[in-house]
């Protein structure tokens, strides 16, 4: 282009105008294309944020670090959304309640966690966000129909 505008040429300035043009279209290539998710309602829009919310959570790979959102309350709160919005979206959506969801993906990580770790049941129940033992097992039951250890147990 420098070279260009050194020179006589009558139709210099179109040139580099066309030259710029080129410039401007080869960096317009070079942008990242556009991932926003465009989504058909509002509903959708907060299930899908809820439940990519619910997986990032997941998989847990300390004792030290339990779950932090255990409730429907706490996702609406992260959400910033109410509670009752994210029930009814949710349940609109995926036909499941916001709870349903949170304890099937909590009992999924607990049998990989009993099967796949040495960690202890009360290790377990801490991790998941659970305050004693007990509360975990009466949870783990009432979903699997095992207490964990007769379901670590029975996989080994």
């Amino acid at each position: 282009m420098i070279a260009e505008q050194a020179t006589n040429y009558v139709y210099k300035a179109d040139l580099l105008r066309n030259y710029i043009q080129l410039i401007v279209h080869e960096a317009l290539r070079m942008q990242p294309e556009d991932f926003s998710i465009h989504y058909r309602n509002a509903s959708t829009r907060i299930t899908n944020q809820f439940l990519d919310l619910l997986e990032r959570q997941f998989p847990i790979e300390s004792i030290t670090s339990p779950l932090m959102l255990k409730t429907a309350q706490d996702y609406a709160n992260q959400l910033a959304v109410h509670v009752n919005y994210l029930n009814r979206a949710v349940k609109e959506e995926t036909g499941k309640s916001t709870t349903t969801h949170i304890a099937d993906r909590v009992t999924t990580e607990a049998t990989v966690l009993l099967q796949h770790t040495d960690w202890s049941v009360a290790e377990i129940a801490y991790a998941l966000g659970f305050e004693y033992p007990n509360y975990f097992s009466n949870f783990f039951k009432k979903m699997t129909g095992n207490i964990p250890k007769a379901y670590r147990s029975r996989q080994f």
